[in-house]
């Protein structure tokens, strides 16, 4: 991946990153990591909100279910998504009580493992897939030990093949895009920055982030995707990356016009959101075990630019 500091006087902690005090104790639970995608066509986002279909309210109904817990079981998700965006490598963290935990594989010779994965591929519907279930390893926090994460946003422009099957995660274009001249501005935003341009402020939130790669490519049928990584996002912040790259891939602004709008540290009022649907949360990564409570750590810390 590339990237590296480029932020002016480096930065700074502040305490804990905002909404993260630090972690409680499972309090004798077991802390179970599973892993899914989905398709967020018909799902108001990750968060669970009273009378909306979320994937957080669906898979924690799931989980509840079958683990026949007392309360909702709650679930400590990698990366927020939102209304129509989509996931293949997600990663949640639930902390379980134990007897439940115990009694999933019933009689048979399955460990608890195996039958939860089971158990919940036959109650989710279809638009969500968990790929394994796993017993936490020590230290672990979905959300604050992780070290990256990488998104994909995929665009058919005037000269691609328009896919209809994949039409749910293409967004379409009538222009032709200059893809040289987006992977031109897209790489002066490489590094450590304060990308407060590009984010929904939260208040307490910081928005100072390391963003690690962003870079375009054509595929062999002419869609436009782009890859975004880096150690956190804040809310909006890779579709408005990808709104700022296609107003250079129109020719409306120039490849600089990216880095001098993050530079701003302000919301432009030219900037533009791209849709949902073209993204999909790809990948998160941690560290090895022995890094993961120290990382967790880390990852709490409240960082400004100095």
């Amino acid at each position: 991946m590339a990237g590296g500091d480029r932020a002016a006087g480096g930065v700074a902690a502040e305490g804990v990153a905002a909404g993260g005090a630090a972690e409680a104790e499972t309090d004798g639970r077991i802390r179970v990591r599973i892993d899914l995608g989905y398709d967020g066509t018909q799902f108001r986002g990750w968060a669970a909100q009273p009378a909306l279909r979320t994937v957080e309210g669906t898979l924690s109904a799931a989980l509840t279910t079958i683990l026949r817990a007392k309360q909702p079981v709650r679930l400590t998700v990698a990366g927020r998504t939102d209304a129509g965006v989509h996931a293949r490598g997600q990663v949640v963290h639930a902390d379980v009580d134990p007897d439940g935990w115990a009694a999933l594989p019933g009689r048979s010779d399955r460990t608890p493992e195996v039958a939860a994965l089971t158990r919940l591929s036959g109650i989710l519907p279809p638009d969500i897939a968990v790929h394994r279930v796993a017993v936490a390893a020590p230290g672990f926090n979905a959300r604050f030990s992780a070290t990256s994460r990488r998104y994909r946003y995929r665009i058919a422009d005037a000269s691609s093949t328009r896919d209809p099957l994949r039409r749910h995660e293409t967004v379409l274009l009538k222009q032709q895009l200059d893809v040289d001249a987006m992977e031109e501005a897209s790489r002066m935003l490489l590094g450590l920055n304060d990308f407060a341009a590009f984010c929904q402020r939260r208040e307490g939130a910081t928005t100072v982030r390391t963003l690690l790669d962003y870079s375009w490519r054509r595929r062999g049928d002419g869609v436009l995707e782009a890859t975004v990584v880096a150690d956190a996002f804040c809310r909006s912040m890779v579709r408005a990356l990808v709104g700022a790259a296609v107003q250079v891939g129109e020719g409306r602004r120039p490849p600089e016009w990216p880095a001098a709008v993050q530079h701003g540290r302000a919301r432009h009022p030219a900037l533009v959101v791209m849709p949902p649907h073209g993204l999909s949360l790809e990948e998160v990564t941690y560290p090895p075990d022995a890094g993961l409570a120290a990382r967790a750590e880390e990852g709490r810390t409240r960082r400004v630019l100095l």
